[in-house]
């Protein structure tokens, strides 16, 4: 006998129930009689019990396959193995038994996207088209620096702090006047650079997805034509923004009430996450499919419908690592202006130093040199965000195969 542990063997003694222990025994047959009639074709020993007399037994059916020990049943083939989960049988990419690997002529799969495929696909774009890429980023980061920098100068100069007197009420409301100026002029500008480097560098990024090369030139002959309405949807998302931040604070500023005003900032900072990650998309929309401004608006807050909360954390997340970059960026810049200001130390603590221009044109060097590095990554995420949504919407993927070249889908690696 032949008995698999723990399964029977088709054909055995046991008939499929169970090990012989599991019954009782059956009674020994009696010899057949001489002149019963059997069949010529006789199942071999052992796999077969003796037949009632003058029955002819049915052949034996054919054994099924040995199941195997884990989640499920596996084949033999070099496509299956055991431990995979129970219904999902492993397959290699491509392979027999699983779908077929997604194109990728450049930076991305053509496929819907993970966090990490986005934060690659953005630093490969940035590798691989760099010349271009460098050259916007260099040009805005410079433009808007040397805007703040002359904000820094008429605003700093009520943050040095005095020691002999207490500042008077006048004072006071001057130097949070001029501080809450300084960092709206800060967010103001870097909400344009985002915005318009995300235009300019749409065309540059989509070159990227299909893997093909990006020159500046070529760049600034596929913006020229739309920019005046790309100037028309930049200011309407700056007077969107600027309205989100100052309506929730305006009751309290009209009726000069400080706590009434506080109490609005928290409604402002959500409203201004609300609009940024709805409007987000418009850039790239209106670049890449050319339509009005209108429309740029309503195809980003139809592709951001139901995924706001997906997109919100990936362009916080990649706005954190930003940061965390160009401050690394920075401190070198701000270690030499702290050295070369008069005074030293003892002026930085005071605010004094932050006053000179020595120490605003150093650090402000070092901030258009981070900036240069480090906004194509969130330009380029935003970009690609566009890009995934559209697949998981609209399948662009199956058009961006067909522009690539790669109707059939085949693993392919460029860009």
């Amino acid at each position: 006998m032949n008995d698999s542990p723990g399964w029977a063997t088709p054909g055995s003694p046991s008939d499929g129930q169970g090990p012989e222990g599991d019954r009782p025994a059956a009674p020994p047959a009696s010899p057949p009689a001489a002149d019963a009639k059997w069949s010529a074709t006789q199942p071999p020993p052992g796999q077969w019990s003796s037949p009632a007399e003058g029955r002819t037994p049915t052949p034996p059916a054919a054994p099924a396959p040995q199941q195997q020990t884990g989640w499920g049943s596996y084949g033999s083939g070099p496509q299956q193995q055991p431990g995979t989960p129970y219904g999902a049988p492993y397959a290699q990419p491509g392979g027999w038994g699983g779908p077929p690997a997604a194109a990728k002529p450049g930076v991305i799969p053509l496929r819907p996207l993970g966090l990490g495929e986005i934060l690659d696909g953005a630093v490969s774009t940035l590798r691989g088209h760099w010349r271009p890429v460098l050259a916007v980023s260099l040009v805005v980061a410079a433009l808007s620096e040397i805007a703040l920098l002359f904000v820094q100068r008429a605003t700093m100069g009520s943050a040095v702090i005095t020691t002999d007197r207490t500042p008077s009420a006048a004072e006071t409301s001057k130097l949070l006047g001029d501080t809450a100026l300084l960092y709206g002029a800060e967010y103001y500008l870097e909400i344009l650079g985002l915005f318009l480097v995300t235009a300019v560098l749409a065309p540059v990024v989509s070159h990227a997805v299909l893997g093909r090369p990006s020159t500046l030139p070529a760049t600034l002959r596929a913006v020229r034509p739309l920019a005046p309405r790309l100037a028309g949807l930049i200011a309407l998302l700056l007077l969107g923004a600027l309205a989100a931040a100052v309506l929730p604070v305006l009751p309290g500023i009209l009726a000069g009430s400080a706590g009434l005003a506080v109490l609005g900032v928290p409604v402002a900072m959500v409203l201004l996450a609300w609009f940024y990650v709805t409007f987000v998309l418009a850039p790239p929309a209106l670049m890449l499919e050319r339509g009005s401004v209108t429309d740029a608006l309503k195809r980003s807050a139809k592709l951001v419908r139901g995924s706001w909360w997906r997109i919100f954390g990936i362009s916080l997340l990649t706005w954190l690592l930003r940061g965390i970059t160009s401050a690394i960026i920075v401190m070198p810049f701000a270690a030499v202006a702290l050295f070369l200001a008069p005074g030293g130390l003892g002026s930085l603590l005071d605010g004094s130093a932050t006053t000179g221009w020595a120490f605003l044109i150093i650090t402000a060097i070092g901030s258009v040199v981070a900036a240069t590095v480090t906004l194509p990554m969130q330009t380029g995420v935003t970009t690609l965000l566009y890009v995934d949504q559209r697949i998981r919407r609209e399948a662009l993927d199956l058009e961006l195969a067909r522009a690539a070249g790669q109707d059939g889908g085949g693993p392919v690696t460029g860009g």
